[in-house]
């Protein structure tokens, strides 16, 4: 099932998406990832009511789009997620 997102605000050094029907638990992954970037100045995880849905705040710093470092703090999750699959799958086999 793909996620819907919507596209809330969008700036050369800000951008605000909301995570339509997901929970937090990935905005705040991903959040966390973007935060390793010398080049994002913030990412945080907004949510207005309990059950709202979740919306990603990046904003950035040296003239780095916020869409193409969330793109590829996004890609180094899938990654990570990847090899711990592989590597679950192995545990399997053994």
């Amino acid at each position: 099932m793909a996620m819907k997102l919507k596209l809330l605000e969008l700036t050369d050094d800000r951008a605000r998406i909301l995570f339509e029907g997901e929970g937090k638990t990935y905005i705040n992954a991903l959040a966390a990832e973007l935060i390793n970037d010398p080049e994002v100045d913030v990412a945080q995880h907004r949510q207005v009511f309990l059950f709202a849905d979740p919306e990603l705040v990046v904003t950035t710093i040296g003239g780095r789009a916020p869409l193409l470092a969330i793109t590829d703090a996004a890609k180094r999750l899938s990654g990570v997620a990847g090899e711990l699959l592989r590597q679950v799958e192995a545990l399997d086999t053994a």
